[in-house]
C-alpha cells in the first residue's frame, strides 16, 4: 500500500466518506463534519500510521486533506 493510499484511508475512515471525493480542497471550509474531534483524529492516525511526530504548527495547520499531504512531505513522508 502507497503512503497515499494510507493518507486516503485515514481518511475515509475518520469521515467515512468515498476515496473518490478526496482532493486537496476537501477541509475545514467545505466539509461540515470537520471539527477538531475529527481534526485530532486525523493527526493521531497519521502520526501513528507514518510512525511520526507533529509539531503544534503541523497539528493546527491540518486543515485539508491538501495541507495534510504537504505536511506528510515536509516530515519526509514520499506520497
Amino acid at each position: 500500500m502507497s503512503n497515499l493510499d494510507k493518507l486516503n484511508k485515514i481518511f475515509v475512515n475518520v469521515f467515512g466518506v468515498d476515496e473518490g471525493i478526496l482532493n486537496d480542497g476537501f477541509g475545514k471550509n467545505n466539509v461540515s463534519e470537520w471539527d477538531s474531534v475529527h481534526q485530532l483524529s486525523i493527526i493521531a492516525e497519521v502520526e501513528e500510521t507514518f510512525d511520526i511526530m507533529l509539531d503544534p504548527e503541523d497539528i493546527s495547520a491540518c486543515e485539508s486533506y491538501g495541507a495534510c499531504k504537504e505536511i506528510l512531505l515536509k516530515n519526509g513522508v514520499e506520497l
